[in-house]
């Protein structure tokens, strides 16, 4: 037999994979060998398996995740779902490129102003959105905003001014929840594209449930400046603002850019219903290690969802994700109250993305409990 079969080490020299590395796609089941002598331990590898080791370790080169190198290498030929695969990856690393540029603009704007230090008036940015859009941003990220002390930076929403978009972010290390609103109104002057210049704010909370319950006045549109220290929000005759700490906020840019296996769209009610109801584990899995109720999401073969019973096996060929139980409700209810929702999942390592089916840029993300059962 194994005078047609090629060895690990053949393989490794021929492929550029090392024995070691081959090793370890084996123990993932992304690249086994045909055959394991059961004497010795030695794998050995079908001729015609060097091009898939080719192809994973140029696969590894560009960084694309394990998921995704076996969702290439088990993609059926002529369904251009691998060619789908590398494309998003392409996305991620051409995204990536942007924030690289981006954070190096700023850095040398900082090294420019440590080498060159001047007295300067602070610049502001004043620009227009929809006041009913930018309330219910503010509805669909406040749950997820941080309230650890020992995390000052996280104790508010993140106002991102990107292009014609004002992205707002919250987080709490545990999830995450963003929301866009279209930025109207501004001048020339005070377009966001300055060079150099911070385009964004750390609003502490209180002041952010100020501006919500200023936004209820009933103004159509509300007018907002940043910069200086200082945030300030107009609406209906009404007026509030107040400081913004000096932190830098996390990059969320890189967490956000999500490359799911699977993205299932359900009715909001059934979801809801179905958490409510449904079986719970609880584990030692919540803020600084306190217990919490887990949630168990399944994805049958047939795409359909449900929360799989408690202690019980998955079924061949099911996902599952496991999520604090009160998050997610919380996720849902911020969602709002739309029909339709969109829920993006990988495997039970992997984040949980929940999204309204008409608002894709609007959504949350669950980071994933692990339980010992689900892999």
């Amino acid at each position: 037999m194994e005078s047609d079969l090629r060895s690990i080490g053949a393989l490794a020299r021929d492929s550029g994979l090392s024995v070691s590395t081959l090793r370890f796609y084996d123990g993932a089941d992304v690249l086994t060998p045909a055959w394991v002598d059961p004497q010795t331990g030695y794998r050995w590898y079908r001729p015609r398996q060097l091009a898939d080791a080719r192809l994973l370790c140029r696969l590894r080169r560009v960084g694309l995740p394990l998921a995704g190198i076996r969702a290439v290498l088990g993609a059926d030929s002529g369904s251009g779902a691998a060619h789908r695969v590398v494309d998003a990856h392409l996305r991620r690393l051409e995204d990536g490129l942007a924030d690289a540029r981006r954070e190096l603009s700023l850095i040398r704007a900082l090294i420019d102003q440590r080498e060159n230090p001047v007295t300067t008036t602070p610049t502001e940015l004043r620009f227009t959105v929809p006041a009913g859009e930018l309330a219910a941003a503010l509805d669909a990220v406040r749950f997820a905003v941080g309230g650890d002390p020992e995390l000052p930076v996280l104790a508010g929403v993140l106002f991102d001014l990107d292009g014609a978009l004002l992205r707002l972010v919250a987080t709490d290390r545990y999830r995450m929840a963003l929301a866009e609103v279209p930025v109207r109104g501004a001048s020339p002057a005070e377009e966001p594209a300055t060079e150099g210049l911070p385009a964004g704010a750390i609003v502490p909370t209180a002041l952010v449930d100020g501006i919500r319950a200023l936004l209820g006045a009933g103004g159509e549109e509300a007018e907002l400046t940043l910069g200086g220290g200082l945030v300030r929000v107009e609406t209906g005759g009404h007026r509030i603002e107040g400081a913004t700490p000096d932190h830098d906020y996390p990059d969320y840019r890189s967490l956000i850019r999500l490359d799911p296996v699977h993205r299932v769209g359900l009715p909001a009610a059934e979801l809801r219903g179905a958490v409510e109801s449904g079986a719970t584990r609880t584990l030692p899995s919540g803020p600084h290690g306190a217990a919490c109720e887990v949630t168990v999401l399944a994805l049958g073969q047939d795409g359909r969802l449900t929360v799989a019973p408690a202690d019980t096996a998955a079924a061949p060929g099911e996902v599952r994700v496991a999520v604090n139980r009160d998050f997610l409700l919380e996720a849902l209810r911020a969602a709002g109250r739309p029909e339709q929702l969109v829920l993006e999942l990988t495997g039970p390592i992997a984040p949980l993305a929940i999204r309204s089916a008409d608002r894709d840029g609007t959504f949350s993300i669950l980071m994933p409990i692990r339980v010992p059962d689900l892999g």
